[in-house]
């Protein structure tokens, strides 16, 4: 399985940005889509994940301004980030869960800055 993420950039406090990861295979299979990222000097931490069944979840500190969707038809799975914060700068990367595995890829960075 490979993932593409996508859409990261600069953007200013309290902006906006949406992340793209690509499969390439179908998502509908993987037990679990997620979001994970990694600040300059810090370990990587988890953002939100979601299930097949469409059931999200979110880290306490991105709940209320981030949401994870997907789209089965397109094999892609999404991170809306609204209100962003400088303490969201961090290289972003999609994970994709099965029952035996764990697939991640490279990630996209993103950085809110003034």
């Amino acid at each position: 399985v490979q993932l593409q993420a996508s859409g990261g950039g600069l953007v200013q406090p309290g902006g906006s940005l949406r992340l793209s990861c690509a499969a390439s295979t179908s998502i509908s299979s993987m037990k679990v889509m997620a979001w994970y990222r990694q600040a300059p000097g810090e370990q990587r931490e988890y953002v939100a994940r979601i299930r097949t069944s469409g059931d999200t979840n979110y880290a306490d500190s991105v709940k209320g301004r981030f949401t994870i969707s997907g789209d089965n038809a397109k094999n892609t799975v999404y991170l809306q980030m609204n209100s962003l914060k400088p303490e969201d700068t961090a290289v972003y990367y999609c994970y994709a869960e099965t029952q035996f595995y764990v697939y991640s890829g490279q990630g996209t960075q993103v950085t809110v800055s003034s």
